[in-house]
């Protein structure tokens, strides 16, 4: 199912909704990301659609005459795809395709095509494949219908097996044999994670593109994959490291983002497996986007649903380096600062300074405040090992 191939770069088409859950600035939001997910991967967007809606239309998402629109687009300047920035139903699928009549995505799809792109362990590319089955069966299309009368003779009459049918049984048989491979792969993870010895385990966990790997790879000083790009790190990953007298284990795990597709949270289990059997977890956070509250929020939301909410965490405000904030003039009366003028001082003062986890400001990159990183996790490590394993000569 996953195909290996160099992405090609194509025209694409950006199109989402304004409704009552959803104001201007959040969909304008949702398309920045869903833009960056098109350059992940290899599209190239050249324009925007946003209509505004009580709520989507349940037959072509959008209103006929913005559907109109999008065509008269896609026709004028050659482009190949539309893509939407939430999920279709199979028969919205169906029915913009006949209308559009180009290649259309929506935001669990292209996901799922840069999943697959970035898969390399055999854990991983299994994983993908069964959200990708499990993606496509509701959503097979009639394509053929020359099996409709295969059956014959007295008392046989009848419609038969029709190709769609043989197409289900298929991806069912082939949905059935990933969850059993996959199955085996956790009981093999399962057994490495028991044989790592008696030392405690830190999970990197975050939003994607927050710089986790970048972190990881400055404090293990090992090569693990790291790339400006949504997605950059599928494969969870686990080095040994030492801080002063203590070592602990590291996993450097898959970036969270915000309308994740159930699929994937489903099959990606055995990956937040590292997560869930983690001792303590590194919540990585780019400061430096404008909306890391939401981001924050969006983790938290996954960490509840996989069980993991109430471990012990460390927040790590990253990317310090490229903070930047809005100015008020002196002689401005007007403006009335919000916290798109805050400075990394301000917002200390904010909830940050009533959170019970300990929180650090970072740059990975720039390597700020590295030491006081490494302190900040030595502390919290020692306190779980001394519980965890209260004997052991690590610490004497």
């Amino acid at each position: 199912m996953i195909e290996t191939r160099e992405a090609i770069s194509e025209k694409v088409v950006l199109i989402g909704v304004i409704t009552q859950h959803q104001d201007e600035n959040k969909a304008n939001e949702y398309l920045d990301e869903l833009e960056f997910l098109t350059h992940t991967a290899g599209g190239v967007p050249v324009k925007r659609f946003l209509q505004k809606l009580e709520k989507p239309n349940p037959k072509t998402f959008l209103g006929t005459g913005k559907l109109d629109d999008v065509k008269m687009f896609i026709e004028a300047n050659g482009v190949g795809t539309a893509v939407f920035d939430d999920e279709l139903s199979p028969a919205q699928l169906r029915n913009i395709e006949r209308i559009l009549d180009c290649k259309i995505l929506d935001r669990t799809n292209l996901i799922l095509d840069i999943f697959a792109s970035r898969a390399q362990t055999s854990s991983a590319k299994t994983q993908v494949e069964l959200a990708q089955y499990e993606y496509l069966l509701p959503r097979l299309t009639r394509m053929w219908t020359h099996l409709d009368k295969q059956k014959g003779g007295i008392g046989m009459r009848g419609p038969g097996e029709t190709e769609i049918e043989t197409d289900r049984r298929i991806i069912r048989d082939k949905i059935t044999l990933l969850k059993k491979k996959l199955q085996t792969i956790d009981k093999q993870m399962a057994v490495q994670r028991k044989n790592r010895g008696k030392m405690v385990r830190v999970a990197l966990v975050g939003y994607t593109n927050v710089g986790k790997s970048t972190l990881m790879n400055l404090i293990s000083k090992s090569e693990v994959f790291a790339e400006n790009k949504l997605f950059a790190t599928l494969d969870t990953t686990v080095r040994k490291v030492v801080v002063k007298n203590v070592p602990f284990l590291l996993t450097d795990t898959v970036g969270f983002i915000r309308k994740l597709p159930t699929q994937l949270v489903e099959s990606f289990k055995s990956t937040l497996d590292e997560v869930r059997e983690a001792d303590l977890l590194v919540h990585v956070v780019d400061i430096s986007h404008p909306n890391f509250e939401e981001h924050i929020a969006s983790v938290n939301k996954i960490l509840d649903e996989i069980d993991s909410a109430n471990k012990p965490t460390i927040m790590i405000f990253n990317k310090i380096d490229a903070y930047t904030h809005e100015t008020i003039d002196e002689d401005d009366l007007v403006t009335i600062k919000g916290k798109e003028h805050y400075t990394i001082e301000d917002w200390k003062k904010t909830w940050m300074n009533d959170l019970e986890k300990k929180a650090c400001f970072i740059s990975a990159t720039e390597k700020e405040n590295i030491e006081n990183f490494k302190e900040t996790v030595y502390d919290e490590v020692v306190k779980i090992h001394s519980r965890i394993f209260p004997y052991n000569n690590f610490l004497y």
